[in-house]
């Protein structure tokens, strides 16, 4: 069997996130090759060495052009803040490395599309962590959109709220500063929107509004939007709405998404995140309203790989599913989703934010060019 060298540049929660993946997959599924933590990087000399304890990879470094540069690296695993995703996704195709990048792709479109842009010219399989996709009841979310379950989609409706920067205690950090940590659109907004065109379709237009409520902290001056709400216009007609926010008291980190159709409902809430929601027109009067669907069935997207039903999974599940579908198509991908995906989503993520800056509506090819 095969190895497979995975260099993860960053050790924080998605960087333990990503070694949780890849080091269960091989027990869920039947792969022809074995993934093997060769290495990981982190500014911190002392944190990122007891990292690579914990999350059992072999090698640390603080230089991830040196994890780059290693021949025994295959895949370079990008979880480091979203400011500085482009450039190391640079430098890793630019070694012939394969790429998985954790989303947004990076804190602007311009930096976005040049990644992008690097990886399919330098050839190698790419893929941008739109890990949400690969839950059960999501993923079966999407299939039953695509079978017509709902009829023509009319309505998208989706909200992420979270009460991360509620208190304006919290110290200043990168997730403070637009340039690093990205907007709250793009940061949980992009897997919403992911989501969206991938169920929906492509966004023509949108409009927003966004606020900051502490606009300061530990004397710094805080870019980043703290709750934004947007509308949208989907290329094939359907309306649709977002909210996203990271100021609600007691929202730990809620999601949800809805879809409408000429023929029935479709709702997600992830504090339920085994369950999908289902409503047909087409049945009998005495029988008006919402189904639960359980998710786990064998039948199910990802659910035979797991648990009987019942039992359930949860968030580390979708990093394990997302590094078994990668390694399932090693070396030759295609992977999905890739980071031309990555691109269409900050596309939208900044159409929206210009609008909320702008006050007006505003066409993703004004981003796009």
């Amino acid at each position: 069997m095969t190895d497979v060298g995975i260099g993860i540049v960053g050790y924080g929660l998605m960087g333990r996130a990503h070694a949780y993946g890849y080091t269960v997959a091989p027990r869920i599924r039947d792969l022809a090759v074995t993934p093997r933590l060769r290495a990981i990087s982190g500014r911190d000399a002392d944190a990122v060495a007891r990292a690579a304890s914990r999350y059992g990879v072999e090698e640390w470094t603080t230089d991830w052009r040196e994890l780059v540069e290693r021949p025994d690296v295959d895949i370079v695993d990008v979880c480091t803040p979203p400011g500085t995703h482009a450039e190391i996704v640079e430098g890793a195709v630019a070694a012939g490395k394969a790429v998985l990048c954790e989303k947004p792709l990076a804190a602007d479109y311009a930096s976005a599309r040049r990644a992008a842009d690097a990886a399919r010219a330098a050839g190698v399989p790419n893929a941008i962590g739109f890990n949400y996709r690969r839950l059960p009841a999501l993923s079966l979310l999407g299939r039953m959109v695509g079978e017509g379950a709902v009829g023509d989609v009319l309505l998208w409706r989706a909200a992420w709220l979270s009460d991360e920067f509620l208190d304006p205690q919290i110290p200043f950090d990168w997730r403070f500063e637009k340039r690093l940590g990205a907007s709250t659109i793009a940061d949980l907004g992009a897997h919403l929107i992911d989501l969206a065109l991938w169920v929906v379709g492509d966004v023509d237009e949108v409009a927003a509004q966004s606020e900051t409520f502490t606009r300061e902290r530990s004397g710094r001056e805080v870019d980043v939007d703290e709750a934004s709400s947007c509308l949208v216009r989907f290329a094939g007609g359907a309306r649709g709405t977002f909210e996203l926010t990271r100021v609600c008291a007691r929202r730990p980190c809620d999601f949800f998404v809805e879809v409408n159709g000429t023929r029935g409902t479709l709702r997600f809430e992830y504090p339920r995140l085994n369950e999908l929601w289902y409503g047909d027109a087409r049945d009998d009067a005495s029988l008006y309203g919402m189904r639960r669907i359980r998710a786990e069935h064998p039948e199910h997207p990802y659910a035979a790989d797991w648990w009987p039903i019942g039992q359930g999974v949860g968030y580390g599940t979708t990093f394990v599913n997302q590094a078994a579908d990668l390694l399932e198509r090693w070396p030759d991908g295609p992977w999905e989703p890739d980071l031309e995906q990555g691109a269409r989503v900050q596309a939208v993520c900044e159409a929206m934010e210009r609008a909320a800056s702008e006050h007006r509506w505003v066409r993703v090819d004004e981003v796009t060019g």
